[in-house]
């Protein structure tokens, strides 16, 4: 009651002072119908839109009317750009030019706007991975800095930073917010529970094994599990059935399938949330003081060609050629994406939740009659060399970024904008849209409540402890660009078989270090890397700390849990 007295008596405040109502009426009928439902009353959202046409106002006498920006090709952006963005301009008359683009493009087009520092765009929604790259550069606004300085009259007074989700992300390690999260999605496991939950097939797996078929909690269960339903169960209903999904054509996004923490997955990083600490889950280890990349070799003290390295590339290409249909290994992210969807797959260790709106759709091989999916999702399974305490897995966290040199109003616009589409006004809905939640309040609202049991687990995931776990690359990563090239090449060679998993390992990390070494050479505004000499390689294996030595056994007994223990846990606040 004390909110909507507030909200009431903003607005009456603001018609008082005679500030604009142009856009009044277009908010309302933005408000009664497209943002709804919303964790703002009505009021509220009347008030909290008030404020969007107020600053706007001083933009536009400052002669600002478009704004451009560009994110990646998703489904909450296509949301942004062909509805939020149209609903923006009515309100506050500033129109906005919002591309879509390939995520590959998005950050050479960042890259060369850094080199020669003129941003081609006003905004962008870029991945919050180049965290690292940002900070060392110089290149990028703090929106710390920015909020309490320049920006603070385009700083909504209810932007309340704290009820993000994904800001420990995009934060660097000077301690300021340096990107705005706009949408995140995690990689967790997939699979199948009607198909798990059949008594024949329960029954035929423990005979095998002699444990419960369930959801697996280490890499030797998810193996075990790829084996029975490719090698033992073989067809459903008269079609294959595959223990597993992957790609592995050489492309780019082939690269993403290992920086977005396959190697995490494994137990290849140090403990630390959300990255390893001092050694990360690309390899790279950085100094004392936690800022300046020293190595991505074992012989640096690295970890990209350590032992638990080579291991989760070795598992990534056996699974793929032994679990999965034929073509994956020609397949692309894109192409690969889907298939779940078409029914033959009864498991996937490495699924994005982006995927969760497309894999509801009436209709799907994995949709029952009644709309609910016959899958769930749960926390990824851990390889032998994991410990409690590291990263769990990935989470995609697109996120606003500025230039620092940028024009001044123009970014004020774009920053505008970007509140805009990630306010409470509109945030819940755009969450229902695209299922790419970045508020708290819109994950524990009613409406997610009510409808949680459409969603596979991805409501109970997010509401859990768990969530923190599954992080984005972190700032241990000096230029991302430079460094996610090295990865889809490499990783390749290992696929076709022209390198072993320790050759490609050894190569990617001699690599990295080639181009670390130059960036050392070329200099950065701070944190530039400082390479470690090279020393004998056992010199830093240890079972203390990563790099971690290499295992006797790598692969324990096959652990699993029930689904229904898992999600009772997340509904009690504990991960497991």
């Amino acid at each position: 009651m004390k909110l909507r007295y507030k909200a009431l008596a903003f607005a009456t405040v603001v018609a008082m002072a005679g500030l604009s109502h142009a856009g009044a009426p277009e908010a309302q009928k933005w408000i009664d119908s497209e943002f709804q439902p919303s964790t703002l009353t009505k009021d509220q959202q009347m008030s909290e839109m008030q404020w969007f046409m107020d600053a706007a106002a001083k933009l536009k006498a400052k002669g600002v009317t478009e704004v451009s920006v560009v994110s990646e090709t998703l489904t909450t952006h296509e949301y942004e750009s062909k509805v939020l963005a149209k609903a923006f301009e009515e309100i506050t008359g500033i129109k906005v030019k919002h591309d879509l683009i390939q995520e590959g493009d998005v950050v050479e087009k960042l890259q060369t706007s850094m080199q020669s520092g003129k941003s081609i765009y006003d905004g962008w929604i870029s991945d919050s991975d180049l965290i690292g790259t940002h900070y060392r550069y110089g290149k990028i606004l703090s929106l710390t800095d920015y909020m309490a300085g320049a920006g603070k009259e385009f700083t909504n007074p209810g932007i309340d930073l704290k009820d993000y989700i994904g800001t420990s992300f995009t934060t660097a390690p000077d301690g300021k917010l340096y990107q705005l999260p706009d949408q995140q999605f995690a990689n967790l496991y997939w699979f199948r529970a009607d198909l798990f939950a059949r008594k024949d097939l329960q029954d035929k797996f423990k005979a095998k094994y002699g444990y419960e078929l369930g959801v697996p909690k280490n890499w030797s269960a998810y193996e075990d599990i790829a084996a029975f339903f490719s090698n033992d169960v073989k067809t459903i209903d008269g079609k294959p059935i595959y223990g597993h999904m992957d790609y592995g054509k050489k492309d780019p996004s082939l690269g993403w399938r290992f920086t977005d923490a396959w190697l995490s997955m494994a137990g290849e990083a140090d403990k630390g949330i959300p990255n390893g600490m001092p050694v990360d889950e690309w390899g790279i280890r950085v100094a004392d003081d936690k800022c300046t990349p020293v190595g991505a070799s074992v012989s640096r003290g690295g970890g990209t060609n350590s032992p638990a390295a080579v291991y989760a590339l070795a598992k990534y290409v056996e699974w793929m050629k032994k679990y999965s249909p034929k073509e994956a290994t020609g397949m692309t992210f894109g192409e690969a994406g889907p298939v779940p969807a078409q029914g033959q797959i009864a498991q996937q260790i490495f699924w994005y939740t982006a995927f969760t709106a497309d894999m509801t759709k009436a209709g799907l091989p994995v949709v029952n009659a009644d709309g609910s999916p016959k899958w769930r999702m749960a926390p990824g399974p851990h390889g032998p060399y994991w410990k409690e305490g590291m990263q769990n897995g990935y989470q995609d966290v697109g996120s606003w970024t500025f230039f620092k040199d940028h024009d001044a109003n123009k970014v004020a616009a774009a920053w505008l904008y970007a509140q805009f589409i990630t306010a409470k006004t509109t945030s819940l809905k755009k969450s229902i849209t695209g299922l790419t939640f970045i508020r708290d309040s819109d994950i524990r609202s009613e409406f997610f409540t009510q409808n949680a049991n459409k969603y596979g687990g991805l409501i109970e995931f997010y509401r859990s402890p768990a969530r923190v776990a599954w992080t984005p690359t972190g700032t241990n990563v000096p230029d991302y660009p430079k460094l996610a090239q090295l990865w889809w090449k490499n990783v390749a060679l290992a696929v076709t078989g022209e390198k072993t998993p320790q050759q490609a390992m050894d190569n990617l990390a001699e690599e990295m270090d080639q181009v670390m070494a130059r960036l050392e050479r070329a200099g950065m505004a701070v944190c530039a890397p400082k390479l470690n000499a090279k020393s004998d390689p056992s010199k830093w294996l240890s079972d203390q700390h990563a790099p971690w030595k290499k295992l006797a056994n790598e692969k324990p007994q096959g652990e699993t849990v029930a689904y229904e223990k898992l999600l009772q846990a997340w509904k009690e606040g504990r991960v497991q």
